[in-house]
């Protein structure tokens, strides 16, 4: 599906009405989760912890579109939709992000030890980078969300 509401029509996302304080709460915790990832902690909470901020961020453009993923594959699509939002300029930051939910779901069954210091870090600064564009994006297509 090429559309928002193909994805919808699919069954894979249904309809959602945001605020400003569900916008701005996710924001806040994106921030916070940033913070914590940041911290002297083990690479893989690191690595997950900014794993996190970034789907919240997908969530945030998911959310002001109108729209919310389903539970099937929910972490999947809420990124899936990112490009459809804010356009084929972030598919590659959006592939580098499922690529590391993925990897961040499999080492949630095997060892913390398969996530280095350097991935962790290259996550945190995607993450820091998607931040940029969902924000320029809210200002410029959904300013009465902030």
């Amino acid at each position: 599906m090429s559309t928002l509401e193909g994805l919808f029509e699919n069954g894979w996302l249904k309809r959602h009405e945001t605020s400003p304080a569900e916008i701005r709460m996710q924001l806040q915790n994106t921030d916070s989760d940033l913070a914590d990832a940041e911290k002297d902690i083990s690479a893989a909470w690191r690595f997950a912890i900014a794993c996190n901020a970034g789907l919240r961020l997908c969530s945030v453009a998911l959310l002001a579109s109108g729209y919310i993923a389903e539970r099937d594959q929910k972490h999947h699509r809420t990124i899936a939709a990112l490009p459809l939002i804010l356009g084929s300029s972030v598919s590659e930051l959006a592939g580098f992000l499922d690529r590391c939910r993925s990897k961040r779901h499999d080492v949630g069954y095997q060892s913390a030890a398969a996530i280095s210091e350097d991935e962790s870090g290259e996550l945190i600064r995607a993450v820091r980078e998607l931040r940029g564009h969902v924000r320029a994006w809210l200002e410029r297509e959904h300013p009465e969300l902030l």
